[in-house]
């Protein structure tokens, strides 16, 4: 049962005897974060909220502006299935606000419903369906593989599975709807893929999902890992993103006369994504790390373009079903699973919604391999390319009006001082590629 109401909460609380409440928001860079209540205090944070210290939290706030209040999502509530059966404790996400009652600017849930509002204003709902790839490791101290096993392998090659399903036992507790799980085609990694949602309960999703998977990987003596690229020479994880956009009970990309059964709202929609695509990568894959796992030669998109078949290409239009209208949609495959998925889904709705509304023609897709193409094949085929590596992405992200305005001022800059703090981190690193390469030899 979905909740929906301060009542309904108040209800399951007592039918299920819960101790506990776990209120749960996310910073600027994607981390879960959060408090404890007890069922006493729960009447007044569903009221009024509960205030708390934002100093110290990402991209929150500032010293002297550290006041914060967290008013709990009653459609979120859940009971936790790893915690105690005898005082059971329960979680709910919360919208952050101000203590003047305004919505915070820096709250990344808010910043998605205000993407949101603007696709509503439209006419239209948002739907995405991620797919989350993801390691499991002895320890997060090493990276060593559980197994050698590859896409779709099963016992004996495929020792984690187990610990899998317990992991899709616990989402769907969660009332988290799960359509697939199985190995992947790297050793030891794996894949869950969540059914299709609107984007705001799909983002509580994601994050829920990465919590459970480490915790029930924890709990087996494992480590689960979404970073994107933790082991050289095979494949990094991805978050391939399926989305849609519906008028009503209507599929708004679906053409029935159109040779690739997509409509006008269709191609422009990924128009915008290809068109933006430079523009939004730093914001989808965040990280240092993530463009280690967009580069060539490893199933990750790099180049802009679209196709049916094609996986080399950043977007793919899965083929038409006859009788299956409602699962026309795009899948956006370059974001790994360590993004904030809230500004994710943000950046991606806006680049779509900005393809529609200034009416951007649709290029025709690219049938070929396009990591067999040389440079100049690409070229005249004018198929361009991600960034390379982060200072890249963030730089071209500066720059971009619509993403500041799909992002708001605040956090936009607080993103881009982040990711630049990052790099500069980074590129002052000595790495061990460097010690075996040029200490012996300089």
């Amino acid at each position: 049962m979905k909740l929906k109401t301060k009542s309904d909460v108040m209800k399951m609380v007592k039918e299920c005897k819960v101790r506990y409440i776990r209120l749960w928001f996310t910073d600027v860079l994607g981390f879960l974060k959060g408090f404890t209540i007890t069922v006493d205090e729960l009447p007044r944070a569903m009221g009024d909220g509960m205030g708390f210290d934002g100093s110290s939290i990402e991209g929150f706030a500032r010293i002297e502006e550290s006041d914060m209040i967290a008013r709990p999502d009653p459609a979120t509530f859940a009971i936790l299935p790893w915690e105690s059966k005898e005082q059971p404790v329960a979680r709910m996400f919360c919208d952050i606000y101000t203590p003047s009652g305004k919505p915070f600017e820096g709250d990344p849930r808010y910043i998605l419903k205000k993407n949101l509002e603007r696709a509503k204003k439209l006419g239209f709902t948002y739907y995405v369906g991620p797919e989350l790839e993801y390691f499991y490791f002895n320890n997060p101290r090493n990276t060593i593989v559980l197994d050698k096993g590859g896409y779709f392998d099963l016992t004996p090659l495929d020792v984690a599975q187990s610990v899998r399903n317990d992991t899709v036992s616990a989402l769907e507790s969660l009332g988290i709807i799960v359509e697939y799980s199985h190995h992947e085609v790297a050793s030891s990694q794996h894949e869950i893929d969540l059914r299709y949602s609107d984007a705001l309960s799909m983002a509580d999703n994601v994050m829920t999902y990465r919590l459970v998977a480490k915790e029930i990987a924890q709990g087996k003596g494992l480590h689960a890992s979404f970073m994107p690229k933790p082991i050289y020479g095979i494949n990094g994880s991805g978050m391939h993103v399926h989305q849609s956009l519906f008028k009503g009970g209507r599929n708004a990309f679906f053409d029935a006369k159109d040779k690739y059964h997509l409509s006008a709202v269709g191609k422009s929609y990924t128009a915008g994504l290809l068109k933006h695509a430079r523009e939004i990568t730093s914001i989808t894959s965040q990280w240092v790390n993530s463009y280690k796992r967009l580069v060539p030669g490893y199933e990750a998109p790099v180049y802009i373009c679209w196709a049916q078949m094609n996986r080399s290409a950043l977007v793919r239009v899965p083929m038409y079903k006859p009788g299956k209208e409602k699962a026309t949609r795009i899948e956006y495959r370059s974001p790994d699973p360590a993004c904030n998925p809230y500004l994710a889904f943000s950046v991606m709705l806006a680049a779509g919604l900005e393809g529609m509304e200034k009416n951007y023609a649709l290029s025709e897709p690219a049938n070929d391999n396009i990591y067999h193409m040389t440079d100049e094949q690409r070229q005249r085929a004018k198929i361009g390319s991600l960034p390379e590596d982060l200072l890249e992405a963030i730089k071209i992200t500066e720059k971009s009006e619509f993403i500041k305005k799909a992002l708001g001022d605040e956090l936009f800059y607080f993103f881009i001082r982040n990711k630049k703090m990052e790099w500069d981190e980074y590129k002052a690193q000595v790495t061990q590629y460097e010690i075996d390469k040029y200490l012996p030899i300089l």
